[in-house]
Formats: C-alpha cells, sequence, structure tokens
C-alpha cells in the first residue's frame, strides 16, 4: 500500500489545547444549529454530516499534514459525534446507559480490527490511506463514547458543570501520572485522554453557555462557539505558520 508522509499533527501542547476547544465547540455548535436555528436533530445531523464528509476528502486526498484542514475535519467530526449521541437519546429514546456501553464496545472492536490489521494503533504512523481510515472512524465513535459517558456521568451524580469539568480534567491528569509516573502505555494513554477531553470540553461548553439558572454563566451559545472558533481559529493559523506540531518529516 502506497506510503504518504504522517498525516496527523505531533502531540504537543498545542494538540491537547485545539483538542478541548474542538470539542467544546462541538457541544455549544450542535446546541446552537438545533435549538437557535431551529434546524432540529434530524437537519442538523444531515447538514454536519455533509460538510464532515466534504472535509475528510480534503484531508484523505492531502499527502501531508495540514493545520486547517485537519483541525476543521476534527471540529466537525465533534459536532458529528456530538449529534449521534443525541439522536439516539432524544430522538430514539435509547438510553444513555446503552449508548455508552455499545460505543464502548464499538470503539473496542475498532481498535482490535485497527491493530490485527496494522500491528501498530500509533497516531505517529497514519501513512496509508487504511490506516487513515481507521484513525478517523475511531475519532468519531471516541466523540460519541465520551458524549455519552459525559451525559451520563453528568446526569447520574447531577454535579453541575465546573465540578463535571474538574472531574474530567482530573481523570486526565491522573493518566497523564500513569504514563509518566507508571510507564503506562503511550498509546493507551492517549487514547484514554483523547475521549476524555469530549466531556471535558462539553462540561466547559456547557457552563459558559448555559443559563445562570441552570448552573452555567449564561454567555449563551452563540457567544460561546464564537469564542472557541475564534481561539481555534487563531492558533491553527499559528501553528501553520510556525509548524510547531508539524512531524520533523513534514517540515
Amino acid at each position: 500500500m502506497k506510503s504518504m508522509l504522517n498525516k496527523v499533527p505531533e502531540i504537543t501542547v498545542f494538540f491537547w489545547i485545539i483538542k478541548i476547544l474542538c470539542t467544546t465547540v462541538g457541544e455549544t455548535a450542535a446546541d446552537f444549529l438545533n435549538s437557535n436555528l431551529n434546524l432540529g436533530l434530524t437537519g442538523t445531523s444531515l447538514i454536519m454530516g455533509l460538510l464532515l464528509i466534504i472535509a475528510l476528502v480534503f484531508q484523505f486526498r492531502s499527502k501531508r499534514y495540514k493545520p486547517s484542514v485537519y483541525w476543521l475535519s476534527v471540529v466537525l467530526i465533534s459536532v458529528v459525534g456530538t449529534l449521534i449521541t443525541d439522536n439516539l437519546t432524544d430522538n430514539f429514546g435509547v438510553s444513555l446507559v446503552t449508548t455508552t456501553l455499545v460505543f464502548g464496545v464499538v470503539l473496542a472492536i475498532i481498535f482490535a480490527v485497527w491493530y490485527k490489521v496494522e500491528k501498530t494503533l500509533s497516531i505517529h504512523s497514519i501513512r496509508t490511506t487504511r490506516r487513515e481510515g481507521f484513525y478517523w472512524l475511531a475519532i468519531l465513535f471516541t466523540f460519541a463514547l465520551g458524549t455519552a459517558a459525559g451525559d451520563l456521568i453528568a446526569e447520574s451524580f447531577n454535579l453541575g458543570y465546573p465540578l463535571s469539568a474538574f472531574l474530567f480534567a482530573g481523570a486526565i491528569a491522573l493518566t497523564a501520572l500513569a504514563h509518566y509516573r507508571f510507564k503506562l502505555n503511550a498509546v493507551l494513554a492517549f487514547w484514554i485522554a483523547y475521549i476524555l477531553t469530549r466531556p471535558l470540553g462539553a462540561s466547559i461548553g456547557d457552563w459558559l453557555s448555559q443559563d445562570k439558572d441552570a448552573g452555567g454563566l449564561g454567555l449563551g451559545t452563540t457567544m460561546t462557539s464564537a469564542i472557541f472558533l475564534v481561539a481555534i481559529l487563531g492558533t491553527v493559523i499559528y501553528l501553520a505558520l510556525t509548524k510547531k506540531d508539524a512531524a520533523p518529516e513534514a517540515l
């Protein structure tokens, strides 16, 4: 199979910053399109699904990592992953317990097949179309799983948005500690942290956007989405100019 330059960024602090920004937008943008524009879950899902397909076409056709195309795909896939869970729970009445378990199993199957076929789950080796396909499929279901698990914990324990954010941030910190101090496998640590950033970003987004009587700061989904989109755009432009997150082979 034809080999390409690595198609994903290096895992730096910028990666995690933009990832959390993207997950926050995934939560607030989905709510904005669904409620403020009155598109409904079905209409929102169709529009965002189409946009994601277009973005992924450009991503797959690219021969190297391009920050603008890659992070646009992540923003869109974060919205679509959120909408998958919301559709199942709101339109079809599937419980969050069920969606969490099902998405967990589906993700485990994706990883198992990916490893069986490619002998690695490392994102430092996304150099073929097949590996990239596995990568983006896994990304989609990490967002769906993170949404379901995050909503389940928030509803089950009624922790409130700030405390929920600290809970998930703490879980990410423990994962990092387990990796750097106790030698937890790097690939496993990465994917655990990747899943946990979804409910972390959602908690931050809800805290900023929801009304004060609901435990939020009352900024609204429009303002919150705009703030985080501008932050993403600024960071991506910076990375495109400096290439601080590009693999050495792509410089």
